[in-house]
């Protein structure tokens, strides 16, 4: 059983870093099921035993995304009941290590309309992420509205993702992460100011 499943994972994932190479070249909607079973070196059978369409795949594909997403922005936040900045560390922050797994895929992103919407997507979800960490911040200063502030700190964020995956990872995961964790802390620690 633990064979089939590997034999069943392998498979899929061969499916889907097939189908991000082709898009890299072309657009999903003249993507054949057999250029992707071509590419994966696999048969239609086995594309078949998994998936109806190739838009399953896709989306299959986006929610695997998602999920790992969703999985290393929570890290951070695993094994404590409050986060404080001051005790986050680089080894810590985990969502540029995801970006950085999925390289390919965020490339793909930005560099083309293949997903009409997506980027809007990950914002959403990142937003619910920051909503749901956030609520100490709006509890200390009444005067911020936890809504403005989510959509601030997720569009902030994926500003941070973008500007990084647009640069061609020219730093490493680690970086990315330090930086975060000066620029929130800075932006705690100072005021902007207001030209007279």
């Amino acid at each position: 059983m633990q064979k089939d499943n590997r034999r069943t994972n392998k498979s899929k994932k061969e499916l889907k870093n097939a189908l991000i190479s082709l898009i890299e070249k072309k657009s999903f909607q003249k993507i054949t099921i057999t250029d992707i079973v071509n590419c994966a070196d696999l048969n239609r059978g086995t594309f078949y035993k998994h998936y109806q369409t190739k838009e399953e795949l896709l989306t299959e594909l986006i929610d695997d995304v998602m999920d790992d997403l969703v999985k290393s922005y929570k890290e951070p936040y695993l094994h404590t009941d409050k986060l404080k900045v001051s005790e986050l560390t680089a080894s810590s922050i985990r969502i540029f290590e995801h970006v950085a797994s999925y390289s390919n895929f965020y490339l793909i992103i930005v560099n083309s309309n293949v997903l009409p919407g997506f980027q809007n997507k990950i914002c959403d979800i990142l937003k619910q992420l920051v909503q749901y960490n956030s609520e100490d911040i709006t509890a200390v200063n009444e005067d911020i509205n936890s809504d403005l502030f989510s959509s601030y700190s997720a569009y902030a964020l994926f500003g941070l993702i973008m500007e990084w995956v647009r640069g061609g990872f020219k730093y490493t995961s680690e970086y990315m992460a330090e930086q975060l964790i000066k620029i929130v802390t800075f932006n705690l620690n100072h005021t902007t100011n207001t030209p007279e």
